[in-house]
């Protein structure tokens, strides 16, 4: 009866027997009640969701993020009407899921030449794809035309310009072609169509017209170009021209005319010389001594 079972264990092994790194004094963890979704649902790594470095409020923002749809805006204000946290505190967690790789913002021109920023989501940093974010669903395909022979869309108009008071000179025209078609050697983005020029002129003569020098309007159109390829060069100068117009010059009263000089003659009386019309035969002394005493 004293034989024993080598293969039987001695003792029942506990669970923090099996486990050295759990307290014998744990109470309890987390319990997961999970159901599949189906709808209205999104996937998350648990490198987000179990972030060492970032906050509770970047993690939870970076998920809010993920969970959007395209299109949805989550600028500062956007987030900031959404959520009480308030603006400092939303940037700032934004600025860490940039700095993790999470958000990507971009400044990008708009067709009308606005510039704005986009935000995209990156649900792997690291792993980026230029063709397109990897949660962002593909862009809706064209209808199809079966007409091959349509024509192309036409071009959008330019801005107005300002317009001149009153009819240019043809002087005045060349100089305004001449000053637009230099704008070039300033900056080669700067390069217009003739078409561009007809148009954009006016508004040179306009601003000529109030007594602003060549070099001045030079510099009102070329200071300060933003970094980014200008798409339509003669809309960003249409603008500037117009956004940029100064006041008519202070008035000034015309001046009197200069007195008429006349030129030397010498006298017919007395052989001296004055100033007189070529009407006159006589100097007013002469004229004087031989008017006839009134009666």
């Amino acid at each position: 009866m004293d034989t024993q079972n080598p293969s039987a264990p001695p003792r029942a092994q506990s669970a923090a027997d099996a486990n050295p790194t759990r307290s014998r004094h744990h109470t309890g963890g987390v319990i997961h009640e999970n159901t599949r979704h189906t709808t209205r649902f999104v996937v998350i790594g648990n490198h987000l969701a179990q972030h060492p470095e970032l906050s509770l409020l970047a993690i939870g923002l970076g998920c809010h993020i993920q969970s959007l749809p395209a299109g949805t805006p989550v600028d500062i204000k956007s987030l900031a009407a959404r959520f009480k946290e308030g603006t400092t505190r939303i940037a700032a967690a934004l600025r860490d899921l940039e700095a993790h790789g999470y958000l990507r913002r971009e400044r990008v021109r708009t067709p009308t030449g606005r510039i704005v920023t986009r935000t995209i989501s990156c649900n792997q940093p690291g792993h980026r794809r230029e063709a397109a974010p990897p949660d962002c669903p593909p862009p809706p395909p064209r209808p199809a035309t079966t007409d091959r022979t349509s024509k192309p869309r036409p071009r959008k108009a330019l801005p107005s310009v300002p317009q001149p008071t009153h009819a240019a000179a043809t002087a005045l025209r060349r100089q305004a072609t001449d000053l637009l078609a230099g704008l070039r050697r300033h900056d080669p983005r700067l390069l217009l169509s003739a078409t561009d020029t007809e148009h954009l002129a006016p508004g040179v003569i306009a601003w000529l017209e109030r007594e602003v020098t060549p070099t001045a309007l030079r510099h009102a159109l070329t200071d300060r170009l933003p970094d980014e390829p200008l798409h339509r060069p003669a809309a960003f100068l249409a603008h500037r021209l117009a956004d940029g117009l100064p006041p008519q010059p202070p008035y000034r009263a015309p001046a009197s005319p200069a007195p008429v000089r006349h030129g030397l003659r010498n006298c017919d009386g007395c052989d001296h010389a004055f100033r007189a019309p070529e009407t006159e035969s006589h100097c007013p002394t002469c004229r004087t001594t031989a008017a006839p005493r009134p009666l």
